[in-house]
């Protein structure tokens, strides 16, 4: 916590520029959000992928996404170019040209950009449902403060995550979305054991200073974090560099949650605490009015025996 506000300025240097860059360079959707037409082609035997993206390429084909579906020989083309009755003839004759398996188109269609945009606002109406829900929870379980200082670190990570998808232009499919709740889910799991501990150490430590405390706490929890952030991050990148093209944003999107996450767990998350001026007294639970009672009247009337004495 020494480094707090270093690492405050860093946090909101990093969002401004991320919310600058979602505004002004945009997000490449991809298929999913903007519509574009899909074509299923069916192989006599299973076709390496590389190759048919190579042929959709020296064809003059772009903006494409092929995959596998079902099964190894039937084949998914996605592609952004407007859609008729005839661009899937037309792929399947140019694969035919420069492949010496048999194929057979299976399906054409075409997908408009009205899906794509229903799509956009349920996806983003379902992000601030999922982050209201957190804030919700965390502040019944907990205490309001620290639902605050739970919600504000997620969306930390999803608007660096967006930022960096703006900047690169990255492709931004539902793979990704998928990827951006399981970071929300991911981060918040982390916070969440650093609130605990930090509960538990204002009631249990003797200590008025509430960054003491918080910063014990961290140290306390700090290996958990680091090994399970370092365990995922292998996992990840084992999925990138072997799961295939189909799955490489999703890889790449949650590498990028998890670091972002186990940062703003640390600093984001417990600077908040201490913004919102968090003190032991927030964490004294208050005794019920019944059992007071009863003590009361137990002090008042000496026992029994005491009195034959």
């Amino acid at each position: 916590m020494g480094l707090r506000k270093v690492f405050a300025v860093v946090s909101v240097v990093l969002v401004l520029v991320s919310a600058v860059l979602i505004g002004v360079r945009g997000l490449n959707f991809g298929l999913d959000f903007t519509g574009g037409t899909s074509v299923e082609l069916e192989y006599t035997e299973a076709p390496e992928l590389d190759d048919v993206r190579s042929i959709l390429s020296d064809a003059g084909y772009t903006n494409y996404v092929v995959q596998n579906f079902g099964s190894d020989t039937l084949v998914l083309i996605r592609m952004q170019e407007a859609g008729d009755d005839q661009l899937g003839l037309r792929i399947l004759a140019d694969i035919e040209q420069r492949t010496d398996s048999d194929v057979t188109l299976v399906s054409s269609e075409f997908v408009g950009s009205q899906v794509g945009d229903e799509l956009k606002e349920d996806s983003g109406l379902g992000m601030l449902l999922a982050l209201a829900v957190v804030l919700i929870y965390v502040g019944m379980r907990f205490q309001f403060k620290f639902g605050i200082a739970s919600v504000i670190p997620l969306a930390h990570d999803v608007i660096i995550v967006l930022g960096l998808f703006a900047l690169f232009q990255w492709t931004f499919d539902l793979t990704v979305l998928a990827a951006l709740l399981a970071v929300i889910g991911y981060s918040l799991n982390d916070t969440i054991v650093i609130m605990d501990r930090i509960r538990e150490n204002f009631r249990k430590l003797r200590v008025d200073d509430p960054e003491e405390t918080i910063n014990q706490s961290i140290q306390e929890t700090i290996n958990r974090t680091i090994n399970t952030s370092l365990t995922t991050l292998l996992v990840l990148m084992a999925l990138y560099f072997l799961g295939g093209e189909a799955i490489n944003n999703f890889a790449i999107t949650l590498a990028i949650g998890v670091v972002v996450g186990t940062y703003s767990s640390i600093y984001v998350a417990a600077n908040m605490l201490i913004t919102l001026g968090v003190t032991r007294a927030d964490m004294v639970i208050p005794p019920k009015e019944g059992v007071a009672g009863e003590q009361a009247e137990e002090e008042e009337e000496p026992p029994e025996w005491l009195n034959r004495m």
